[in-house]
Formats: C-alpha cells, sequence, structure tokens
C-alpha cells in the first residue's frame, strides 16, 4: 500500500485555487491510499480575523478531487482566546476507500477504535504559543506508527542570527526539538516509529555562510548613531566598481547573485543545513535535492524567485525515526519507491514550498 505524507504551510486568498490544483495533482501523480496532510498558521498572522475562513479551507474533503477517500479525520488548534497554549496547528487524514485495515488511537481511552468518524477531537499536545506540535498515532495493515505535526521557532533577526554559530535561535530550536523527540518517547505510551513533519524553521548556519559568500569583499559593520547595535551589514565587491554583493539588516537579506540557491538545487550550500544532524541518533531524512522550500516570493510572476527577507534555508522537512526509516526504504523493480520533493515548484504557493513524502509502506502480516 502506498502513503504520501504533505507538509503545508495554510494559505487563504488569491492563490488558494492554485495551491489546491497543485496538490490535487500530485496525489493524482502518486494515488496514495493514504494522505496525511500537516498544516501551520492557521488563520495565518492574523489569526483572530481569519480563522473562520482557514476553517473553511478544510471543506476540501467533500470536492470532486478527493472523492475516492470516504473516510476523513480532521484537528484543527482554533482556540486562538488560550494565547499561551494555541499552537495554530491542523492536521488532515484522508483513507482511501480501497484502505481497509486502519486504525486511529484514541489517547484518552487509551485504545484503538476502527476509524469511521469523519471527524473529531485530537490530544493536542503543546508548550509554545503558536508553536509546538500535535500527535495522532495509527495502526495501518498491523504496523504502528505516530504522525507529529511540528512547528518550530523562527530567526526574528537576521543581524542576531550572524551573531555566533550556531545562533541563538538554532540552540533553541534544538532544545524544543528534543523535547518534542522526548515527549514522544517518553514511558506514557508505547513507543511506536515517528514521523515528524512540518515547520522546523531550520536555518542555514547564517555566520559561516556570510563569511563564505564574502570571501572576496569588503565587509562594512553599520551601526545606530544611539547604541552600538548593528543596524546593517554591507558586504561589497572589491572590484567592479563595489558594487553590494550582500546586504543584511534585521529582517533584510540581499545577496546579489540570488541563483546559487537555485542552481543544482542549492546542493552546495547544504553544507550548512545543520540542524537536523544533532538528532541523528534518533532521526532519519530522505536525501534533499529539491530548493531550500522558504522564503519564495509571493508574487505571481516570481514562483521560484526568493524574497529578500530571509536567507533562503530548508525550513520544512519530513523526518522518521530509525525505526520508521525502516518499513519506508524498500525498492520494487529497480525503482526506488521513495520521493521526497515540493509542491508546485513552478507555480506561486506562497512563502513556503510544500513538501510530501511518497512511499510505499511495508505492511506487517502478523
Amino acid at each position: 500500500m502506498s502513503l504520501i505524507f504533505l507538509f503545508v504551510f495554510l494559505q487563504l486568498g488569491e492563490i488558494q485555487n492554485e495551491w489546491l490544483q497543485e496538490l490535487y495533482k500530485t496525489i493524482h501523480c502518486y494515488k496514495p491510499q493514504f494522505i496525511a496532510l500537516h498544516f501551520q498558521e492557521v488563520g495565518g498572522k492574523d489569526y483572530m480575523v481569519n480563522m473562520g475562513h482557514a476553517e473553511n479551507f478544510f471543506c476540501i474533503e467533500s470536492s470532486e478531487e478527493m472523492k475516492d477517500y470516504d473516510r476523513v479525520c480532521i484537528y484543527v488548534d482554533n482556540q486562538f482566546q488560550a494565547e499561551d497554549s494555541f499552537t495554530a496547528l491542523g492536521s488532515m487524514y484522508f483513507i482511501h476507500k480501497t484502505l481497509k485495515n486502519i486504525y486511529q488511537y484514541d489517547f484518552n481511552d487509551m485504545a484503538h477504535c476502527f476509524l469511521v468518524t469523519h471527524s473529531n477531537l485530537s490530544l493536542l499536545q503543546f508548550k509554545w504559543s503558536r508553536k509546538g506540535f500535535m500527535r495522532t498515532r495509527w495502526i495501518i495493515h498491523n504496523q504502528g506508527l505516530d504522525l507529529v505535526n511540528v512547528h518550530l521557532f523562527h530567526d526574528a533577526s537576521n543581524l542576531i542570527a550572524c551573531n555566533s554559530s550556531p545562533s541563538i535561535y538554532s540552540a533553541n530550536r534544538k532544545n524544543a526539538l528534543r523535547y518534542v523527540i522526548n515527549r514522544i518517547s517518553d514511558s506514557c505510551y508505547t513507543p511506536l516509529p515517528f514521523f515528524l513533519f512540518g515547520d522546523f524553521n531550520f536555518r542555514l548556519d547564517t555566520l559561516s555562510l556570510v563569511q563564505h559568500l564574502s570571501t572576496s569583499a569588503d565587509v562594512q559593520t553599520v551601526k545606530k548613531d544611539c547604541s552600538n547595535e548593528v543596524e546593517k551589514i554591507i558586504c561589497e565587491e572589491k572590484d567592479n566598481d563595489h558594487q553590494v554583493l550582500l546586504h543584511i539588516e534585521e529582517k533584510l537579506f540581499t545577496y546579489l547573485h540570488q541563483a546559487v540557491f537555485r542552481e543544482d538545487n542549492g546542493r552546495a550550500l547544504l553544507k550548512y543545513d545543520k540542524e537536523a544532524a544533532a538528532f541523528q541518533d534518533v532521526i532519519r531524512e530522505e536525501d534533499i535535492t529539491f530548493p531550500p522550500s522558504y522564503p519564495y516570493s509571493e508574487e505571481y510572476t516570481k514562483p521560484t524567485q526568493y524574497m529578500n527577507t530571509r536567507c533562503p534555508a530548508w525550513c520544512d522537512r519530513i523526518l522518521m525515526s530509525h525505526t520508521a526509516q525502516e518499513f519506508t526504504h524498500k525498492v520494487n523493480d529497480g525503482e526506488k519507491s521513495v520521493v521526497y520533493n515540493t509542491v508546485g515548484p513552478n507555480v506561486c504557493m506562497g512563502d513556503h514550498k510544500p513538501v510530501f513524502l511518497f512511499f510505499s509502506l511495508k505492511t506487517n502480516d502478523h
């Protein structure tokens, strides 16, 4: 049987139709029997105003394109009034009519129940406002697994991210992810193979990258008049009329040769992608062969260009426990049965390109 796990940043407004068409194309291409969609920032930054519109999005369950998926589970944390615990996470799970042997765990009753309900409440597990995680547990063809929706801290300032290697933001994410892994691996429930997918906000090692990009440049640090605080970092080419090569501010990251982030899918920059490596003791990831997933332009005419707000990075990932990789990694007829890629690479999908993982599940017949 086949599954597809898809991380998505929930987008509203004018791009929604094109966004959905790209989603449907991906589903039609791979024809999975089980689909897991994980959303972050449900309702967007103006969630108090948009939450109702965001919930309308979940009506895709009744669309013509999804008619063969006769069971759907939807879990949304829409309790924005509870700011201390609000995660803005949402998860949707689609089960194809041909998939019969599937159960979902009820964390409250501590039992697996045959999945027949269309919508229900999930046990929300969280620690940070508009950040956190949401877990569901499944048995599919006698194979148990946890699916965990994750949203970790972002880099609030490009300048602070340049101060150290690793940055303070990277250290915060490391602590947060270790907390999540410990929570889903504790003895409260029997540990199972797990998939973590969502917006980890993993960033490139900014200090090391900037040092590399500015090797042959003159670096100027501009400080605010009233304090010793750095306001700008400007790197100018030593020749070529001192053209500005790199310009960094709190929320500005402009690099003259932006194509480096897209050429060969940004492979040359993967050596600066270090945050997941700290968890090799417990998690694995498929090889990344797609360009950085964030921050893409939100202009229709620039679907492959990055905004000049942050250094492009592979923020959006699908990670798995070692035991989970064991039952996803198999080869049929000489072809690799695992696909790890983005949705809508040449279409405006918002500032995040959705990331998906498709694989054939090695089922347990016992």
